[in-house]
């Protein structure tokens, strides 16, 4: 019999690397997206993974995403370059800078938009960034809206002692950091730099599955160091510890983010903006947007 303590520490295989397809969203920018696919429609509790960008916009240029609503579960914006400004339904508003990172729970049902701030419209750039959306569990589809904005600075970073490995912890824990965000789902979100030659085993409850997605360079993940390229997602199998590293002779650092949670196993019913846990309920969301319950944003 295997314990759990013996369970804590195997090494998680890893079960398949999907390819992103590359697609349109929100007004026409380009996003690279591993799921979800019709091979690949969610890793619970995770029910979507968008990369946005990079793509360089010259002046007045900049795409975003107009007023558009959202009911039942959270999205999770993190920008790397470029900036964003959004707004809301119930009043809220704020610019998205490098490095920080927007935190929504849509619950009961908000209408927002995510556009390029007027400053970036001016001069132009490059946007870069994710939009991950998290499910919410049935007991809290309908809970109050609610916003965490949380600037760069406040994101908790950490650095291993050979000085290879970096990590920004936006959920979870990692190296010995434990981030600020609050989250309903027990999740972990971890953006890592790791230099050539680096190794990182970070764990991961054996009950949460987990994704890794490499923004740029080459890992090699788990104990059978499969390659994952620029675009790709790793998913891995069963395990407690999962294990990333890079090449010593690579020809430089790699970067991906890492995510795990714990899956709600619940009924899954989604349409567009709206995903809920029976299909009345999605007829639901639909009339009550269509009738202005959601609200709308204030010029």
């Amino acid at each position: 019999m295997i314990t759990s303590a013996a369970k804590a520490t195997v090494i998680r295989p890893v079960a398949e690397v999907v390819t992103s397809v590359q697609t349109l969203e929100g007004g026409g920018f380009p996003v690279r997206r591993p799921f979800p696919t019709a091979r690949l429609p969610q890793v619970d509790p995770f029910l979507l993974f968008d990369h946005l960008g990079p793509v360089p916009w010259g002046p007045g240029e900049g795409i975003g995403a107009p007023d558009h609503p959202h009911r039942g579960f959270e999205t999770v914006t993190y920008l790397l370059s470029g900036e964003m400004q959004h707004k809301d339904s119930a009043g809220n508003s704020g610019t998205l800078r490098p490095g920080d990172v927007q935190w929504m729970t849509a619950g009961a049902g908000v209408v927002h938009s995510e556009l390029p701030s007027a400053a970036f419209m001016k001069s132009g750039g490059t946007m870069n960034g994710f939009q991950i959306w998290v499910n919410l569990p049935a007991r809290a589809k309908m809970a109050r809206p609610r916003y965490q904005d949380i600037p760069a600075e406040r994101i908790p970073e950490a650095e291993s002692a050979d000085g290879k490995v970096k990590v920004r912890v936006i959920a979870g824990e990692s190296l010995g950091k434990a981030a600020v965000i609050d989250t309903h789902t027990p999740i972990l979100y971890l953006h890592f730099t790791l230099q050539p030659g680096a190794e990182i085993v970070q764990p991961a409850p054996e009950n949460y599955n987990a994704l890794a997605y490499v923004i740029t360079g080459e890992v090699r993940a788990g104990d059978e160091n499969r390659a994952v390229r620029e675009g790709q997602m790793a998913r891995f199998g069963g395990g407690g510890v999962v294990r990333l590293g890079v090449d010593v002779n690579a020809a430089g650092p790699a970067e991906l983010l890492l995510l795990a949670g714990q899956p709600l196993n619940e009924p899954v019913e989604r349409h567009g903006p709206f995903v809920m846990n029976s299909r009345e309920e999605i007829v639901q969301a639909i009339h009550d947007s269509q009738e202005g319950r959601m609200g709308k944003i204030a010029i």
